[in-house]
C-alpha cells in the first residue's frame, strides 16, 4: 500500500449506491508538476478539496484544486508567482478507458495523476510580470523596465558581415 496523501480508501461508498463523502487533501508539493520554467510554489500547500460520488459505473471525483506557481518571467526573468485555482471533474471506474477516465484499485482510488493533469492545465505556459513587461535588452541586456540604454534596437545581423565588405 502506497503512503500517498491522495490514495483514498471508498470501500464505504463503493458498498453504498449514490453515497457521498467530501475529502480535503493538503501536500506540501506535488511531483512533476511542471510546466516550462513553471512550477508550484514549494512555500504553498497544494489544498484539494473534493466530492466522492458512487454512481453505478464507478466513483465521480468533482472539486477544485488550489494552490500558487512561480516561475521567472518570460520577457525580465523577474520571479513572478500566482494562485492556482483548477477544477477537477473525474470518472474512476473498474476498467478505466485510456486517456478518459481513471481507475479504481480495489476499494481505493488514488486521486494523484487526476490532481496533476489538472494542475498541469492551469499552470500558464510562457508567464510575464505584467503585460507590458519590456523585456532586456539583447545588446547589454540590462532590465528595460528600470534602464533606457542608448543601444540599436535592431542591431545588424552579423550574418551579413561578410557582404558589407564587398566594394562593388
Amino acid at each position: 500500500m502506497n503512503a500517498s496523501p491522495f490514495r483514498l480508501s471508498i470501500a464505504d461508498l463503493l458498498h453504498h449506491p449514490a453515497s457521498r463523502r467530501e475529502v480535503r487533501v493538503e501536500v506540501a508539493g506535488l511531483e512533476h508538476a511542471q510546466v516550462g520554467t513553471t512550477r508550484l510554489d514549494p512555500e504553498v500547500p497544494l489544498v484539494t478539496e473534493v466530492l466522492l460520488e458512487r454512481i453505478p459505473d464507478g466513483m465521480v471525483v468533482r472539486g477544485r484544486v488550489h494552490g500558487r506557481w512561480t516561475a521567472p518571467c518570460v520577457r525580465c526573468l523577474t520571479e513572478v508567482g500566482g494562485a492556482l485555482d483548477s477544477p477537477i471533474s473525474e470518472l474512476f471506474e473498474a476498467e478505466p478507458l485510456e486517456g478518459e477516465t481513471y481507475g479504481l484499485d480495489g476499494d481505493e482510488i488514488d486521486l494523484e495523476i487526476a490532481v496533476r493533469d489538472a494542475v498541469l492545465l492551469e499552470l500558464p505556459v510562457a508567464p510575464r510580470c505584467r503585460d507590458e513587461c519590456s523585456g532586456l535588452c539583447p545588446v547589454c541586456g540590462i532590465d528595460r523596465n528600470d534602464t533606457v540604454c542608448d543601444c540599436d534596437p535592431n542591431p545588424p545581423d552579423p550574418r551579413w558581415d561578410a557582404l558589407r565588405e564587398l566594394q562593388i
